[in-house]
Formats: C-alpha cells, structure tokens, sequence
C-alpha cells in the first residue's frame, strides 16, 4: 500500500508541474495556431472530422502526444465549449495537468521495475525516453493535426498509434536493458515495424488549411511536448529524491 501511495505522490507532483508548464507554452506556442485554423474551420473551408485522441491528451502533451493531441476541435453549433479567454485557458491547464500526472505514473511506475530515478539527470533521459514513445514515433505517421484537416478513420488511428506506443517502448527497453546481438534486432524491428506498415491515411488531403500553418503547428506541438517530457522527468527525478533519500526503491521509504 505505501508503495502506491508513493507512486501516486510523486506522480501528482510531477504532472502538476509539467501540466502547468505545458499550458502555459500551449497559450504562445499552439494555442494561436488552432485559433487560426479554426477561422477556416467555421468558413466551411476545411473538412470536419472528430479530433478524439486514442490516449490521455497532452493537449498533448502531451498532446501529449497522440494524434491531434493539440488540435481542440472548434465550437460546434450544437453543444457546450469554454469560451476564449480565461475559461478556455482554465480548461487547458486542468486537462494538462490530468494528462501529465497520467503520463507520470507510467514513468515513476515503470522506471522503479529499472531500479527508480536517482535524480533530475537521470529523470531528463527517462523524458527523453517519454517524448521518443509518446510524441516522436506516433508523431511520423500521424502528425498533430488542425482543425478542418481530414484524417483517417478514427478507430484506425488510434490502433496504429496504441501500437506504435506499445512496440517503440519495447523496442527501447530491449535496447537499454537487454545487451544482446539478437535482441537488438528484434528492438529494431519492434520500433520500425509500424512505420513499414504505416499509418492509416485519409481518402482525400484537400484541406483548406495553408501548408506553412500546418507545419508551425507541427513544430510547435513537437517542441511544447519536448520540454514537457523533460519537465516530467527531472521533477520525478527531484521529488523521488528528495523524499526517498538514500532509499534505493519507494518500498523502502516514506516509511
């Protein structure tokens, strides 16, 4: 029981922190972006389509970090939106902070099966490993999108992406913990396995979304999840040091 409390505490921290950090780059980096394309969107220029992630949304983070992870679909006639302004940002940052205390608990709970995180150095190649799994490999075959821009059947997209996540994580951890000729062929193969297959793709890509937008968005959806991945880490890294101690596993402290 104390070792699921820990998780949890520490976890809580570290997606408050980076949840906060990542609504905040979202509001100068991403956020203007969408607002732009959601100017096309309600001209009937573009293509509507569900922007529903297969994972918890880093907005995302993280979004992260899944495909549209960042793409908030626009107002629709029928139904409830938080208004622009504070309301909007209001909701980002809870939704943030939902996603990164998510996204921490898989980093903490994993990285203890490896021994836990000694410090905020260690934690910034834990996050690193986060951003290649969540944001990176998904992120080839099915880039952020923009409101009005087609996609791909939704259930398909977020097989390939569930498992892309699953076969990439393998694929790293074979390669970090297992030191073998043989498994490090099969590391390789994992992670390259769902790009040869490839991501499923929409019928049609006429969008009435500019080419430049799209590609900013991009960029600034991968670079927001970057610093959030690293944020994510090396704030476990603190925290479980800081109340751990000398304590080499979370069963050992809080005692």
């Amino acid at each position: 029981m104390n070792l699921f409390r820990n998780v949890v505490f520490i976890a809580a921290i570290a997606g408050l922190v980076a949840g906060v950090v990542l609504a905040c780059m979202q509001a100068y980096a991403t956020v203007p972006l969408i607002v732009k394309a959601e100017v096309y969107e309600q001209a009937g220029g573009g293509h509507h389509h569900d922007h529903a992630v297969p994972a918890p949304t880093d907005s995302n983070a993280m979004s992260t970090a899944a495909p549209a992870a960042e793409a908030a679909p626009a107002a629709e006639d029928e139904g409830w939106a938080p208004a622009d302004g504070f309301e909007r940002f209001a909701f980002s940052v809870l939704a943030n902070i939902v996603t990164g205390i998510g996204f921490a608990l898989i980093l903490v709970a994993v990285s203890e099966f490896a021994g836990g995180i000694g410090g905020w150095r260690q934690g910034v190649f834990w996050g690193l490993a986060g951003f290649a799994v969540f944001t990176l490999a998904p992120g080839l075959g099915l880039p952020p999108e923009l409101p009005a821009m087609p996609a791909a059947d939704l259930t398909e997209r977020q097989i390939w992406w569930w498992a892309t996540v699953a076969m990439t994580a393998a694929g790293l951890g074979l390669i970090a913990f297992r030191k073998s000729l043989p498994l490090a062929i099969l590391a390789v193969a994992l992670i390259v396995a769902p790009h040869i297959v490839g991501a499923p793709q929409p019928g049609s890509y006429e969008t009435a979304i500019p080419e430049g937008l799209h590609h900013q968005f991009v960029v600034a959806v991968t670079v927001t999840n970057l610093v959030f991945w690293l944020v994510l880490g090396a704030v476990v890294g603190v925290v479980r040091g800081r109340f751990t101690g000398t304590a080499t596993s979370l069963r050992d402290s809080f005692a």
